[in-house]
């Protein structure tokens, strides 16, 4: 019996030390957003945009300019010339809204290129702060559900994103 219960002490001592594993959990689309790269991006592509934008309505002004001259001047021109200047101005309306649609597309790519990347890099820091602070594991948590509960104290939604933007350096183009 004494052996029995001396097995018993043992095998709780053993149990009792066994290493608990860490796990921690961060919100991803808290640290993405407040990612201070990810705000700048966003900054530089609203300017990039807004320019798009200007220079896209100046070029739509200039067309509406011509536009009205045709439509001025188109009764006193022959039936051949004014059909021939109107085929000439649908062409060209269609080119430049051909033109504006593929800088749309290559800017969004672009941007989208850009958060994919900061995603990236997102994965990879949280990767290795957990490989550095000894957590088995660090959990995404997100609109899909994949934490649905944790305590605050495995929250490290807010430690990752600040060490994240103490690590960003804006000049460096990480």
């Amino acid at each position: 019996m004494k052996n029995i219960i001396g097995l018993l002490l043992i095998a709780v001592l053993f149990s009792s030390c066994q290493e608990q594993k860490k796990i921690g959990f961060i919100n991803n689309g808290d640290v993405i957003n407040d990612y201070q790269m990810k705000i700048d991006i966003e900054a530089s592509f609203k300017v990039k945009k807004e320019a798009f934008e200007k220079r896209m309505d100046s070029i739509n002004r200039d067309f509406q300019v011509e536009v009205k001259a045709f439509q001025l001047a188109s009764n006193k021109m022959s039936q051949k010339n004014a059909q021939e200047k109107y085929n000439e101005l649908g062409q060209k309306n269609q080119q430049l809204t051909q033109q504006f649609q593929i800088e749309q597309q290559v800017m969004q790519q672009a941007f989208a290129s850009e958060i994919d990347s900061i995603v990236s890099k997102v994965n990879d820091f949280v990767s290795d702060y957990g490989k550095k602070n000894g957590y088995a594991f660090i959990l995404g948590q997100n609109e899909a559900g994949s934490v649905m509960y944790g305590e605050e104290i495995s929250d490290l939604t807010k430690i990752i994103t600040d060490e994240l933007n103490a690590a960003y350096k804006p000049d460096s183009k990480e």
